[in-house]
């Protein structure tokens, strides 16, 4: 064969040949609507680099962002009945969590590790609003209270990022009945002396807001978080009046009193780290 078939043509196909480029690149801040490259959102731990709007993270992102590299283990949780009521609507309440738990890797809307924080070791519980909108059902209870039992255990703060649309409906009362669950599990840990710190992140809405997320020794949230009980219209509705603007996001509670501190992303795991060290040593000095 000639140069012409063996060099010649495989270099001219190459330069033509449309090469695949990768769809997730860029991403568009629901905000702004900019455009950002992959890899600047997430060294700026996806908050957007033109209008500072807070994206939501999942499990693994925020395990990533909170603890030190390599430092943390996660835990297993119990296992629960998964259709106590066999519940079904428009499909099974089973057929809605097998496909949770596919496009999700999570057994369900909570996750628990332990590790450390600039060095202070910690237990932190993730809610996952990507599993069926981080409802909040036994198993979002069970787990809550295993990080309360490990930090108790491990005398080591609890740390809880909050991300829930509330009650898990397809659960009935037995969902409802994770909110006095979940309150004696910030308990357990605050009669051991420890610090329990709540980091309120977009959304933090109904059962999950009216029980243990406003426990906390010191709440913190994520710039415009929205966190409330009801929605806003059904409040509008209820009271007949127009609420205030930016009312349940954020900024909104902090000028009211409602939370402590809201701390943008990239400050929150040295916030973390401050508010635990000065928390320990308050603890430390109570023991003695």
């Amino acid at each position: 064969m000639s140069w012409l078939t063996e060099f010649v043509r495989p270099r001219i196909r190459t330069l033509f040949t449309r090469r695949e480029v990768p769809d997730n690149l860029w991403h568009q801040c629901p905000a702004c609507q900019q455009m950002i490259f992959h890899r600047d959102l997430a060294a700026n731990l996806k908050v957007c680099t033109h209008c500072g709007h807070h994206m939501r993270g999942d499990v693994a992102e925020r395990f990533a962002w909170t603890f030190d590299e390599g430092s943390f283990t996660r835990i297993e949780l119990p296992k629960v009945t998964a259709d106590p009521l066999r519940f079904r609507d428009s499909k099974r309440y089973t057929d809605r969590l097998k496909e949770a738990r596919e496009k999700t890797h999570l057994d369900d809307a909570i996750a628990v590790a332990h590790g450390t924080i600039d060095g202070n070791r910690a237990v932190v519980a993730v809610m996952a609003f990507e599993f069926i909108a981080g409802s909040m059902g036994a198993a979002v209870g069970d787990g809550l209270v295993a990080a309360a039992r490990l930090a108790v255990l491990q005398e080591a703060p609890l740390v809880v990022f909050t991300a829930s649309g509330g009650a898990r409906m397809q659960e009935g009362a037995i969902s409802l009945m994770q909110m006095p669950r979940s309150v004696i599990a910030t308990q357990m840990v605050k009669d051991a002396g420890l610090p329990f710190l709540v980091v309120l992140t977009d959304p933090t809405t109904g059962g999950v807001t009216a029980s243990f997320a406003m426990l906390g020794d010191v709440q913190i949230a994520e710039p415009g978080a929205l966190i409330g009980f009801a929605g806003a219209r059904v409040i509008e509705q209820t009271v007949r009046e127009t609420l205030p603007e930016g009312f349940q996001r954020a900024e909104y509670l902090l000028a009211h009193g409602i939370i402590d501190m809201v701390v943008k992303r990239t400050e929150l795991k040295a916030t973390l780290a401050r508010l635990i060290s000065l928390l320990r040593v308050k603890h430390l000095s109570a023991a003695a």
